[in-house]
């Protein structure tokens, strides 16, 4: 502008991070008493050693209030600081209410409002997404994003292609409303891209719901036709964040992706010259956790203080639906 003045924008910056995860491990060897399969096929195909399975005293709800507590924590906030309330998940408690009215409940918080997105393992980029637009918008100032999944719960545990691949646990971030330049060197998310494509249902779905079966149903996978697309899918929005806010790959910090397979992670990191030491991995301890799986690795990086301050990260996923997106964010 000709008289000097910046033109300042709101950006929405991580304040605050935490996870939680049930506590029965479940190792691969476990899983060969209960289907036919092995250690080595699991690890070799998926990159999975382990995953968490939420025990009856753990549902979505707790599991998220827990990874909501802990991120209050790391921020230092109550909830009384917090807004909104963002729960990303497949496998709500009820039908109704809402996980995160039920989360927001268990926090103790009677003020703000509370909603679930589903995009099954695409939420947590569209939640986080969904709480930049409500931060920018002027609707909320402090916004708790939970991922929360008990996959375990609508696993076919006689089908070896895919109960094999699912874990539970939560994951937490809060986002803060916070003034910034408008340039890439700010805080907060700086851009994000979700697509969908409703035409791949058969490919990745649930077999119930209750407008069709009255049931909750199982989970049912073609894992080789998923596999055939995520690659393509995954580097296209990566690319899109690049070229929306003029970076490359080389001004990337972290790569912290959807954890659902470690050929797509290393695929996708290949195709987009991504170096393998920025990839952010925790699907050998996690497995798949859908839409936990984002924030959960997040927590783990940043936690052991891989993710810094000023660090640039882009978060990417695809899910059911097809659903996929990438966000990209400076810590």
């Amino acid at each position: 502008m000709s008289d000097g003045v910046q033109s300042k924008m709101i950006r929405s910056v991580v304040r605050g991070f935490g996870a939680a995860l049930p506590k029965r491990v479940m190792t691969n060897r476990d899983m060969e008493a209960i289907v036919d399969t092995s250690d080595e096929w699991i690890v070799q195909r998926t990159g999975i050693r382990q995953r968490y399975v939420a025990g009856d005293d753990e549902t979505t709800a707790s599991l998220g209030e827990a990874a909501a507590r802990a991120a209050l924590a790391n921020g230092g906030l109550t909830p009384a600081d917090i807004d909104l309330v963002i729960c990303a998940t497949s496998t709500p408690d009820n039908t109704f209410p809402a996980t995160s009215v039920n989360i927001q409940n268990r926090l103790g918080m009677s003020h703000g409002f509370a909603f679930d997105v589903q995009a099954v393992c695409t939420g947590f980029v569209y939640a986080v997404t969904t709480a930049d637009a409500y931060i920018r918008g002027g609707l909320a100032k402090r916004v708790l994003v939970i991922g929360a999944e008990t996959f375990s719960r609508i696993l076919d545990w006689n089908d070896r292609t895919t109960c094999v691949l699912f874990g539970d646990g939560a994951g937490a971030i809060i986002l803060e409303a916070t003034e910034g330049e408008g340039t890439v060197a700010d805080r907060g998310v700086l851009t994000a891209h979700l697509r969908s494509d409703g035409s791949h249902k058969e490919k990745l779905y649930v077999d119930g719901g209750p407008s069709t079966t009255g049931t909750v149903g199982k989970l049912r996978m073609e894992g080789r036709e998923v596999f055939k697309y995520a690659v393509g899918m995954i580097t296209d929005v990566i690319q899109a964040a690049f070229d929306s806010t003029g970076t490359t790959a080389d001004d990337l910090d972290w790569l912290v992706p959807h954890q659902a397979n470690r050929r797509i992670i290393d695929g996708s990191a290949k195709k987009l010259n991504i170096d393998a030491a920025k990839v952010v991995i925790t699907v050998d301890l996690h497995g798949n956790t859908s839409a936990a799986s984002i924030p959960l690795a997040l927590a783990t990086a940043a936690g052991d203080g891989r993710i810094k301050k000023g660090d640039l990260v882009m978060l990417e996923a695809m899910g059911g639906g097809f659903t996929w997106g990438a966000v990209l964010l400076r810590w």
